[in-house]
C-alpha cells in the first residue's frame, strides 16, 4: 500500500538539529519508497526543495523566538492545530504522524475529527525538557501540571515510536497494560552521506581548517549540535583548558547554535580561545564535510531521556567518541566509545586525553563505531518497522492492532544493539 502521511512537527522544522533530521530522515525514507508525506509545522524554519511543507501563519507580536521551550508556543500550537486540521481534511491522509508531546496532541485532535489513526513519534519526556530549558523549576505545581498532562498525551495514540530502546522501557514502565504500543525506533544515519575522511578530503579538510582559522598540523576535537547547559557545551569549555594544557596541539571545534556568541565570552574566560573555534550554525547539508575535519568527537549531553543522534552521525564518519555515561550513548556505542562521569569536565578531560595520546587505538575505535553505524543503525531497516507499525494501526479494532504490533515486535530482543 501506497501511504499519505500528514507529519506533525510543531518545531521551526528545518533547523539543522536534534529532533529535525530525525524527521527529516523518516520523510525521505518514506519518500523513496513511494509514500507520499506532508509536514506541517511552524512559520519559521527552512524549507528543503525535496520535502513538501505547509507552515502555519506568523504570529504579529513574536516573529523571532528561540529554539526550546518558550511561552510564546501555547500560541504557535494553536495555529498548527488549526493549520494541521485543515490539511487533513483537505488531503484525507491515511496515517497521522505526529512528531513530540505537542505534535500528538495536536494530532489527536485532527484524528479524533477525521478518523485517521495517529502514531506518536517520541523523542523524549515533555517534562524533562521543559526542566532541563529552566522552563519549569523541579517540584512545583507547574512540574506536576505537566507531567500529569504528559501522562495523559502517553496514552492518545494508537502507537508510539521510540528514539531509543531505553526510552521504550521507560515509557513501557508508565503505560503498564498499555505497554504493547511502544515500538523502539531508535535513530539511524545515511552512511552515504555521512562517512569518514579519505584522502581525496584533504584538500577540502585543509581549506576548512583555513578558513576557520586553524593550524593544519593541529589534532582537532570537534562537537556539532546545539549550545546549551543542558547538552554539556560548559563541559566541553572546561574540558578544553586541561586538555590544551596537556596537548597544547589539540584544538576543540564547537560547530552549532544558539548562543555561541556567549561560549566563546565564557571560553575566553576560562583559557584557551586560541584553541577554540566557534562556528555558529552549520547547514545539515554541510555537517558531513565539517565532521571529517575532527579526528576525536564529543557527545556530552546530560539528558537521561532525550535522543543522541549526533552520536550516530560521528560514528558513520569512523570518528572515536566521546560521551557522558548515558543509557543512549551506551545503546548506539556499546563498549566502542569512551564514556565521561556525567556531568564532570573532569573526566570528560581524561577521557580525551586518552584519545590523544593513543591516537591508534583512537582509529581503531572509530572504525569500529562506522561498522556498528553501517550494521545497526541503517535507515532502510527503519523503514521497514515503520511502515509494519503504519500497517498494523490501520487495524479495525483494537485486539487486531494489539495482535499486530505484538507480531512486530516479535524478536526484537534478538535484534537489540549489543
Amino acid at each position: 500500500m501506497t501511504y499519505n502521511v500528514l507529519m506533525i512537527a510543531p518545531t521551526s522544522f528545518f533547523g539543522d538539529y536534534g529532533c529535525h533530521v530525525r524527521i527529516l530522515e523518516e520523510v525521505r525514507v518514506l519518500q523513496k519508497r513511494g509514500h507520499h508525506v506532508t509536514v506541517v509545522t511552524y512559520f519559521k524554519g527552512r524549507d528543503l526543495p525535496e520535502l513538501k511543507i505547509i507552515r502555519t501563519r506568523a504570529t504579529p507580536w513574536h516573529a523571532d523566538y528561540e529554539v526550546g521551550s518558550s511561552r510564546h508556543k501555547v500560541a504557535f500550537d494553536a495555529l498548527l492545530s488549526w493549520t494541521a486540521l485543515k490539511t487533513a481534511l483537505r488531503l484525507k491522509p491515511d496515517i497521522i504522524h505526529a512528531h513530540l508531546h505537542e505534535g500528538a496532541l495536536i494530532g489527536r485532535l485532527v484524528s479524533a475529527v477525521t478518523g485517521t489513526p495517529l502514531v506518536f513519534d517520541y523523542q523524549g519526556s515533555l517534562t524533562a525538557e521543559m526542566l532541563d530549558h529552566h522552563f519549569v523549576r523541579p517540584g512545583g505545581k507547574r512540574e506536576w501540571f505537566f507531567r500529569t498532562l504528559e501522562q495523559r498525551i502517553d496514552r492518545l495514540p494508537r502507537a508510539i515510536l521510540t528514539s531509543s530502546r531505553h526510552s521504550a522501557q521507560l515509557l513501557r514502565e508508565s503505560l503498564k497494560a498499555q505497554a504493547h504500543r511502544v515500538v523502539p525506533l531508535p535513530d539511524c544515519v545515511n552512511t552515504d552521506f555521512f562517512r569518514p575522511r579519505a584522502p581525496a578530503d584533504q584538500a577540502d579538510v585543509d581549506a576548512i581548517k583555513d578558513q576557520l582559522g586553524i593550524p593544519r598540523d593541529r589534532t582537532v576535537i570537534i562537537y556539532l549540535g546545539l549550545l546549551a547547559q543542558y547538552q554539556g557545551t560548559y563541559h566541553i569549555v572546561h574540558a578544553a583548558r586541561q586538555v590544551v594544557a596537556a596537548h597544547p596541539n589539540a584544538h576543540f571545534l564547537i560547530m552549532g547554535y544558539p548562543n555561541h556568541d556567549h561560549f566563546r565570552a565564557e571560553a575566553a574566560q576560562d583559557g584557551p580561545l586560541d584553541h577554540m573555534t566557534f562556528t555558529g550554525r552549520v547547514p545539515y547539508d554541510q555537517a558531513a564535510r565539517y565532521l571529517r575535519v575532527g579526528d576525536i568527537a564529543l557527545a556530552p549531553k546530560l539528558s537521561l531521556t532525550e535522543g543522541a543522534g549526533k552520536i550516530l552521525n560521528y560514528m558513520a564518519c569512523a570518528l572515536p567518541t566521546v560521551a557522558f555515561d548515558t543509557p543512549q550513548a551506551r545503546e548506539f556505542m556499546a563498549h566502542f566509545g569512551l564514556y565521561a562521569e556525567r556531568g564532570s569536565a573532569e573526566s570528560l578531560a581524561d577521557r580525551i586525553n586518552e584519545l590523544v595520546q593513543h591516537p591508534a587505538r583512537a582509529r581503531e575505535l572509530g572504525r569500529a563505531l562506522q561498522a556498528r553505524a553501517i550494521n545497526r543503525f541503517s535507515w532502510d531497516d527503519a523503514a521497514r518497522r515503520l511502515l509494519g507499525v503504519y500497517d498494523a494501526i490501520r487495524a479495525p479494532r483494537p485486539e487486531l492492532r494489539a495482535a499486530a504490533l505484538a507480531q512486530l515486535l516479535e524478536g526484537d530482543h534478538a535484534h537489540e544493539p549489543g
